[in-house]
């Protein structure tokens, strides 16, 4: 396969919005992937956590083939087979509630905003639409989800951005009371910041946020994009935090790596958006809910969840030793398989080093790795991760 021809027609052809690492990735099976010239690596970041199965996993592949046989896509103008039950399948897992089927987490985040806006405007009839969230936050890459987005590198060039939105920083709860006003419709953040670096959200101070909404009467939006799935050990990361939420938000690891977004919306608000307030036209495809499905399949029948939190136990005690032996790590963040290691310097050259060595992992807010394996992870597979890891570390220092 001739890999520079294929980089100079991405070159040549698409849009370059995005700084890609020179390889060319042909194929997948579970956390492993090839590229054209046939070098194997462990895939410790797959697809921003939307192959959270790992590649190409049987039950999805399957469920995939199976639906591509009678019908790829029906108009919301109909009924189809798969999306009644796929939403059932999300409501049994997470609380009383509907569910909006869109393509992706910016589009489920999208809906959650028009929501909040339209239960107050229109429901309620009080002129409510402010949308608080918080500093290196990330919601998306539409307009509006790049204005929900509190970082400034997210929204520059692209102004006027829409109005009605306040930043606070994450987990300070007296500057999220300072900025609530009688205008103030929902509250939105991610519990774990993905692109934000891993910050984890304080249980007491989700707590104090859920009881606020509770009182001011504000629509609470958990963005559940990168944590939802199974990925922190449950199958939502909410669960953990003792809240239900007004609204989630899902996309990423629920296609079991087809493009899907979902909104789930508490009954109190869930026929808020009537016909024509909004839709979308791909959303809840029949092959798209088929290979959800059996990504809840899956999570169920391998025990997924345990061991999620088997292996990231595993993971995270190594990481703290390779902590110990090495200044350049500063700390270790997160829960299950959303790992954040944070350096003492940049992390661009790290992830360079280690796809060299055969594997993949991330770095996002500049100086934090993201290491983020498939669920179904083993031992061996974590060892051989860090292993290479200890080299790259070792290398690095003594430059």
């Amino acid at each position: 396969m001739d890999t520079k021809n294929i980089i100079s027609k991405y070159e040549k052809f698409v849009a370059p919005t995005y700084t890609r690492l020179p390889i060319i990735l042909t194929k997948g099976e579970g956390s492993r992937v090839w590229d054209s010239e046939g070098a194997e690596y462990l895939d410790f970041f797959p697809g921003w956590a939307v192959s959270g199965l790992g590649h190409c996993h049987p039950m999805v592949v399957s469920a995939i083939k199976k639906q591509a046989g009678s019908m790829l896509h029906v108009s919301n103008n109909y009924y189809n087979l798969l999306q009644g039950e796929l939403a059932a399948k999300i409501v049994e897992n997470s609380f009383d509630s509907k569910v909006f089927f869109a393509n992706s987490g910016a589009e489920a985040n999208e809906a959650a905003i028009k929501l909040a806006r339209r239960y107050f405007q229109v429901v309620k009839k009080i002129d409510k639409y402010e949308i608080i969230t918080m500093q290196n936050s990330f919601h998306g890459r539409t307009l509006t989800t790049i204005t929900a987005t509190a970082q400034p590198k997210y929204q520059q060039g692209f102004a006027p951005l829409p109005g009605g939105f306040k930043y606070v920083p994450f987990n300070d709860f007296k500057a999220l009371e300072a900025a609530i006003t009688d205008k103030t419709a929902a509250i939105m953040f991610e519990l774990i910041q993905g692109e934000g670096g891993i910050n984890v959200a304080d249980k007491d101070y989700v707590l104090k946020v859920r009881k606020l909404c509770n009182e001011k009467d504000i629509i609470l939006i958990i963005d559940e994009v990168q944590t939802g799935i199974g990925r922190t050990g449950t199958m939502f990361a909410f669960s953990q935090y003792g809240i239900i939420p007004d609204v989630m938000t899902l996309a990423k690891s629920l296609g079991g790596g087809m493009p899907i977004g979902a909104t789930v919306i508490a009954k109190k608000y869930s026929d808020v958006l009537q016909p024509g307030t909004h839709a979308s036209t791909f959303g809840g495809s029949p092959i798209v809910c088929a290979a959800a499905l059996a990504v809840f399949e899956a999570i169920k029948k391998e025990n997924l969840l345990l061991n999620v939190k088997k292996q990231g136990d595993y993971i995270k005690g190594l990481l703290l030793g390779l902590k110990d032996k090495y200044k350049l790590i500063k700390e270790l963040r997160g829960p299950g398989l959303m790992l954040g290691v944070e350096l003492n310097i940049e992390g661009k050259q790290i992830v360079r080093d280690c796809m060299a060595m055969g594997l993949l992992i991330n770095c996002t807010h500049d100086t934090v790795l993201r290491i983020m394996p498939p669920l179904g992870v083993t031992a061996k597979e974590i060892d051989k991760a860090i292993k290479i890891l200890d080299e790259v570390f070792k290398k690095t220092e003594r430059a």
